[in-house]
């Protein structure tokens, strides 16, 4: 990644070029968000009044947070400019090192700003579409340059949660990539890399999760209340320190293969059945931690220190939301 690269363009001021422009302006960057539709004047600058009141209010939330200093923010907010796209007088954008694509997720209206947009920037700004709904292939195709080009996938509130799904198309230079992920390392954030596959990491997990919650609302098997309260504490603390591939090797596989073929015959649910790979992982014998190896390899490591390490994690989460018994005083 360049050091000089310090300018950043957002197609789209909806809620997610919003919470990009924040995650980079209080990061050094100046920013300018780019109204894609037609509006009259005052239609504009309604807009952009919104806009920037918008911005100012999560950054006063980061400020409440200790993330940014409450005096910093008047000189922060200078770096943010809201310009029609069809202003013939704002040339600012177009010196932009990246673009960030924040649009409808309508292929017609993505392919009309893609177009419009990269045609206009350097042939080395890399440009990305935040979609959630298309693949990079597909929407590379309005992309001049397709080697700049990918999709990153931001989860909302953009400007505080880290991860950020990066999938490149067949056509993405390896540089591009290693650029992209240097920008996003340097602003605090946290990038993984996944192929073009519908849903990326995050929705496809959070989409099963969400359907079977509504279907034990619909089931009866619990209150609304008491479900949400087992996901956050049960479910959602423990994934706050182990990945779900990691929370199995810690169990091991065998007690996911059991408790499926369990759930399927139960509930009579072809949805339950366990994937192929843990069936292959129940043959080879390498079911996680008690067999050294799962989806990850133990070979060679302290596996006390590591479980040890592991739960002073889950203590300080514990403590810190006020969840953990504290011991009655000794008469």
């Amino acid at each position: 990644m360049k050091q000089n690269r310090k300018c950043i363009a957002i197609a789209g001021a909806g809620r997610m070029g919003r919470g990009i422009a924040v995650t980079f302006v209080y990061q050094g960057y100046d920013v300018t968000i780019l109204d894609i539709k037609e509006r009259n004047k005052e239609q504009f600058n309604q807009l952009k009044t919104e806009t920037i009141r918008e911005i100012k209010r999560q950054l006063e939330i980061l400020a409440d947070g200790g993330v940014v200093p409450q005096h910093s923010i008047p000189a922060v907010m200078n770096r943010v400019k809201v310009s029609p796209i069809s202003d013939p007088g704002e040339n600012r954008w177009k010196q932009a090192d990246i673009l960030f694509e924040a649009v409808p997720e309508l292929i017609e209206v993505k392919e009309k700003v893609l177009k419009q947009l990269t045609s206009q920037l350097s042939e080395k700004s890399l440009i990305a579409s935040t979609t959630s709904s298309f693949s990079v292939n597909e929407l590379s195709n309005f992309v001049v340059n397709k080697e700049r080009f990918m999709n990153t996938h931001w989860l909302n509130p953009a400007y505080l949660i880290p991860l950020i799904e990066v999938s490149p198309g067949d056509e993405t230079s390896e540089e591009s990539i290693t650029d992209m992920f240097q920008l996003l390392e340097k602003v605090g954030k946290m990038p993984v890399q996944c192929q073009p596959s519908p849903g990326f990491i995050v929705p496809r997990i959070q989409a099963l999760a969400m359907n079977e919650a509504s279907r034990l609302v619909e089931e009866g098997v619990a209150s609304v209340e008491d479900i949400d309260k087992a996901s956050r504490i049960g479910f959602g603390l423990r994934f706050a320190i182990l990945g779900l591939l990691e929370f199995i090797d810690w169990g091991g596989a065998d007690t996911l293969y059991h408790a499926s073929n369990y759930l399927h015959d139960s509930l009579n649910d072809d949805r339950f059945i366990p994937p192929e790979i843990i069936n292959h992982k129940m043959a080879d014998g390498e079911i996680g931690m008690k067999t050294g190896k799962g989806f990850y390899s133990f070979e060679g490591k302290d596996i006390d220190e590591y479980q040890m390490e592991t739960l002073r994690k889950f203590m300080d989460i514990l403590k810190h939301l006020g969840f953990i018994g504290q011991p009655v005083k000794q008469k």
